[in-house]
């Protein structure tokens, strides 16, 4: 008797961890979906297109895909509970990897957590939200199949979470519900079966570091600081200020700082 009890034990014990992660895809995407949005596209040429993209900040910080904004007339964004946003404006592009940053008039939106690094693994556990076809919030799951590196210098998750086209943008989220990346091509052929790629979450935190923007959760990114005592950097630092006010005072020249 006392062996079955703690053989019952032992599974009880087991079983919560296993009862827990089949629950992992749900709960990620109650949590997630009011923060990923449909990004709306009017061409110059009079077209329209609709990809995704995700909510990193409470005041309108967008992550989508830079292709998206390809010839792009007009953008805005549409929420998971049908509201539009008022336009929205591209604040930075990476001319390398497929990642710009989108930048709307709002407030206390919900916003998704980045992971703090990438160190994504080939068999992890992934949860993508997105748009395909424009069906909005769409929710598929997959694994990391590998890790695979580019002539470029970049690197490409390769993911077997199923993504369609409007799917670019796609937060593609980890067990904790992080964004570990972003969704962002599929090899496309009659054969293929969920060949689909995506781009590790340190291009975001690189772009968004480039245009000098912190983001929520993240500690900021080091500034280079000159070595030696601070006290002297700062007696230094003070006598170049007073170089500059004392040659604007004395000059007959207007002074011009540099820039």
């Amino acid at each position: 008797m006392r062996s079955f009890l703690i053989l019952l034990a032992a599974f009880c014990w087991l079983g919560a961890p296993l009862s827990a992660w089949a629950h992992d895809h749900v709960q990620i995407a109650q949590q997630n979906m009011p923060a990923v949005v449909a990004v709306n596209v009017l061409k110059k040429d009079g077209s329209t297109f609709t990809g995704t993209g995700f909510v990193l900040t409470q005041d309108g910080l967008i992550a989508t895909s830079r292709h998206v904004l390809d010839d792009a007339l007009y953008l805005n964004l549409t929420f998971s509970n049908g509201t539009v946003s008022g336009e929205a404006v591209p604040l930075a592009q990476d001319d390398v990897a497929d990642v710009a940053l989108l930048k709307i008039q709002a407030e206390f939106l919900p916003y998704t957590t980045l992971a703090a690094d990438d160190n994504a693994l080939p068999g992890q556990t992934i949860t993508v939200i997105g748009n395909p076809r424009r069906l909005q919030n769409t929710v598929t799951s997959g694994i990391i199949s590998q890790v695979r590196p580019q002539k470029d210098g970049t690197r490409w998750l390769q993911i077997s979470a199923p993504i369609s086209p409007s799917s670019s943008g796609s937060p593609v989220f980890n067990e904790k519900g992080e964004v570990i990346a972003m969704a962002f091509a599929t090899l496309s052929g009659e054969d293929n079966q969920n060949l689909n790629f995506a781009l590790p979450v340190s291009y975001i935190h690189a772009l968004a570091a480039q245009a000098g923007i912190s983001l929520p959760g993240q500690l900021p990114t080091p500034v280079a600081t000159p070595a030696g005592n601070p006290f002297v950097r700062h007696i230094k630092k003070s006598w170049q200020i007073s170089k500059r006010l004392l040659h604007r005072w004395f000059s007959s020249q207007p002074a011009k700082d540099n820039v």
